[in-house]
């Protein structure tokens, strides 16, 4: 009975160390200086623009607009001639473009995972019945 009670105690005292006791430690450092509004919406201006020509070299993209008669040169002076809300806007789709794909990667991603399931579930000896 001592040495049971002497045991759950031991365990007890061992998970309220390191529950109490063992924290990460803090991590300093200096905080980065603050831009002026002019020159954060003009870096993000930039930075949406940057976002847009990204998209803009893309392979799809650039025949697209070849369809609707449009030169790359025109697409450049149209962008620098757009306003904050029209950058933001083109910005936001061209996000997408550049996440890309159609499916087929996700498609492959869960084939995969089921062939390595079924492959673990066969070298284990366990049979696999559907039903």
């Amino acid at each position: 009975m001592l040495k049971n009670f002497r045991n759950s105690m031991l365990v007890l005292c061992i998970t309220a160390y390191l529950a109490v006791f063992w924290t990460s430690p803090a991590m300093a450092g200096l905080i980065g200086s603050r831009l002026s509004n002019e020159t954060r919406f003009t870096q993000e201006r930039q930075f949406e623009i940057h976002k847009i020509q990204r998209a803009l070299e893309n392979q799809v993209v650039t025949d697209k607009l070849s369809a609707y008669g449009l030169k790359s040169d025109e697409i450049k002076d149209k962008i620098t001639h757009m306003n904050d809300d029209q950058i933001h806007l083109l910005a936001q789709a061209s996000d997408s473009v550049l996440a890309g794909g159609d499916g087929v990667g996700a498609a492959i991603g869960v084939l995969i995972i089921v062939l390595l399931v079924i492959l673990i579930i066969k070298l284990l000896n366990k049979d696999i019945i559907i039903r």
